[in-house]
């Protein structure tokens, strides 16, 4: 009574045991310490069923220093011993467990060092479900007695309901991680979608996503990517980096590879190598920011790639399987909304720029100048009126040279009206007129806070003028320091606002003006040579209205027509006397001061025949001019040309041409030159 009530003590003591152990590892190290007072066990192995009952694998096992390595996971198939022990649910003796490990090729090479060892392998069991097997091995020398394999028997259906309380554990809190980790992910999706749905800017998406993916998956580092689709390469459009170190951020674009076609093609998120799979600048940064693991995120839209959404780490292996999962679904609402934000973007910039024009035109609209058909049979405006013709059509730049009042802003417009960019916006700036502090944010634009009073961002006359025609009156104004931001906006057609590092394109079609000499300004260092000849592509000449005197009387009677029936009054007819007093007056305004003085005449005219305060003109009428003094003028500009011609040893033309000395262009001199009777013997003498 004495041996059984021992073993039954054992057998209590080992229940409680097992009772208080939290894991099955822990079920098998209490299982030897009590029994070390009864038997002493070598080895404790416990296999449980896998791949349907089909084979064991190890799950625990308690041994000795020096009893064979095996690991666990380790497999056995379900045959001889292990088969036994299941089917019949009956212990299975084994003398020797060498012979019986020989016949499992993952327990073979442990067979030499279990030669002569016992084991009796037990089934684990209860009345619900077969779990495995209780290998129990003695050292060599020892027997296994009755009382132990009774006593080893009991307690193997002991582990077996210690083992379904600890697998029912285990579950239980497998599908506890299992419900949580869903949970992120619903919450984290439905987080996404939320800024789907609400972001219709795509640089607010993308950080509202990226705040997103660093709270989920605790990354370092979060990029968005876009394709530029005229130049195919990607630019940085996103970078959410909180702890870097600014080199990432120096990285603005680069040109996709075969691997990012890959990736378009495939739709889904895959591991990235930041060693070889990604551009040498990119490698380099990464390296200097510590971050070793990424995964590359395609966002693929309707019409094809949109771009890439890269997610960085400092952790090695930091994204799993299920993550590069969860990472392609956002992927896929990410790029169904960027289609749309991309668009609506479009459509706003699209809609901006319609409101400039709009509003410009109506400034335009509602300006004193309105345009007008040019009006002159003469010569000389003829001439001017052929050269229009030839330009319009191009693209070329044209220079317009042309004493104030001569309308120069009308031949700018008769050539944009001529073009094939009629249908969009001529843009005209005064240089004159704007302060040179000013006039860089007029022509070019500027940025919110980009100086004191910039309240808001202002797009300037490039961007307004884009696929149109801009037309810079008084040219020969802009400042020296402003010129060579102009020689690249008008040679390269690209430009930045100011306080903003941003390059714009456009396409603009130039027509510049001026009234002063700029081959003496360049002289004088008052103006770029090399901005001169970009703006003189095709220069026009535009001749005074004294070198036209017989176009006053077409403008005469244009002009009060014109004024007399906006202020509704009848006048029907021109007195002679005033209209040879018009004719010949020295007009130093030309067309805009004859404008201006016959609106006064208009005005203070009572009756039907035109009123002309004769006296208000500089001149006197035709019968009162002396000959003398026309011959004095013309004798002063005779031989002012005939002194250029000595001085350029007879050239007309080109560098050191007398044409250049005075100012003119060679067509404008040769004209002078036969009215005032110049031959080559006057100057080549």
């Amino acid at each position: 009574m004495t041996v059984s009530e021992d073993r039954y003590r054992v057998l209590l003591g080992a229940s409680s045991a097992l009772a208080d152990q939290p894991t099955v590892k822990a079920v098998l190290h209490s299982l030897r310490d009590v029994l070390s007072s009864s038997c002493n066990l070598h080895g404790a192995f416990l296999y449980v069923l896998d791949d349907g009952g089909e084979s064991l694998r190890v799950l625990e096992f308690d041994r000795e220093p020096d009893a064979p390595p095996i690991k666990t996971g380790t497999k056995i198939s379900r045959t001889g011993a292990a088969a036994q022990a299941l089917d019949e649910q009956k212990p299975v003796f084994l003398p020797d467990v060498s012979q019986e490990m020989l016949k499992h090729p993952s327990l073979a090479p442990f067979a030499p060092e279990s030669v002569g060892r016992s084991t009796y392998v037990f089934p684990v069991s209860t009345s619900q479900e077969r779990y495995g097997l209780l290998v129990i091995t003695k050292d060599r020398g020892q027997e296994f007695v009755a009382e132990d394999v009774e006593l080893l028997a009991s307690l193997a259906s002991h582990v077996a309901v210690a083992l379904e309380c600890a697998l029912a554990r285990d579950n239980a809190e497998l599908y506890q991680r299992q419900a949580e980790k869903e949970r992120d992910r619903l919450k984290f999706l439905l987080e996404i979608n939320n800024h789907i749905v609400s972001k219709l800017e795509v640089d607010e998406l993308f950080r509202a996503v990226a705040g997103s993916v660093r709270k989920h998956f605790h990354n370092h580092c979060t990029t968005f990517w876009l394709i530029n689709q005229q130049s195919g390469c990607l630019e940085r459009r996103f970078l959410d980096f909180p702890t870097g170190r600014g080199f990432l951020a120096k990285i603005a674009t680069t040109m996709p590879g075969s691997l990012e076609s890959d990736w378009w093609r495939g739709r889904k998120a895959v591991s990235l190598s930041l060693d070889t799979e990604v551009p040498s600048e990119i490698r380099d940064a990464a390296r200097l920011e510590s971050l070793v693991s990424a995964v590359s995120v395609p966002l693929v839209g309707a019409s094809g790639p949109l771009g890439l959404m890269n997610v960085s780490s400092r952790e090695t292996d930091a994204f799993s399987e299920a993550d590069l999962d969860l990472l392609s679904q956002i992927a896929t609402q990410i790029s169904l909304v960027l289609d749309n934000a991309l668009a609506y973007g479009r459509l706003r910039a699209s809609h901006d720029d319609l409101q400039d024009q709009r509003e410009y035109l109506e400034a335009e609209i509602s300006s004193e100048l309105n345009f007008e058909d040019f009006v002159g049979k003469s010569t000389a405006i003829q001439n001017v009126l052929r050269q229009v013709a030839i330009v319009a059509p191009t693209d070329s730049t044209v220079l317009l040279h042309g004493e104030t009042g001569t309308g120069k802003e009308l031949i700018a417009r008769a050539i944009h009206r001529g073009s094939p960019r009629s249908e969009r916006t001529f843009v005209k700036l005064n240089c004159a007129a704007i302060p040179t502090g000013l006039l860089e944010s007029e022509l070019f634009g500027h940025e919110k806070g980009a100086f004191t009073g910039a309240l808001m961002q202002k797009k300037g006359r490039f961007e307004i003028a884009d696929r149109g025609t801009l037309f810079l009156d008084e040219i020969g104004d802009i400042s020296v320091e402003l010129q060579p931001k102009l020689l690249r906006a008008v040679q390269e057609r690209e430009f930045e606002r100011l306080g903003s590092s941003k390059t714009i394109q456009v396409d603009v079609r130039m027509i510049a003006a001026t009234h002063r000499d700029i081959p003496g300004m360049i002289r004088n260092n008052q103006f770029r040579e090399d901005l001169f000849y970009r703006l003189n592509v095709f220069p026009i000449e535009i001749p005074p209205l004294r070198e036209r005197r017989g176009d006053i009387p077409l403008l005469v009677h244009y002009f009060v027509s014109r004024f007399a029936r906006r202020m509704h009054k009848n006048i029907r007819r021109i007195p002679k006397e005033a209209m040879e007093a018009l004719v010949n007056a020295p007009w130093p305004g030309n067309v805009r001061e004859l404008e201006n003085f016959i609106e006064r005449a208009v005005i203070l005219t009572p009756e039907t025949d035109l009123y002309v305060q004769v006296s208000e003109l500089k001149n006197t009428p035709a019968p009162a001019r002396t000959n003398d003094d026309v011959s004095t003028f013309q004798d002063a500009e005779r031989q002012a040309i005939i002194d250029a011609l000595k001085a350029a040893a007879g050239r007309v033309a080109g560098t050191g041409g007398a044409a250049g000395r005075l100012g003119l262009k060679r067509t404008t001199l040769q004209n002078k030159m036969r009215r005032l009777n110049i031959s080559r013997a006057d100057f080549l003498q």
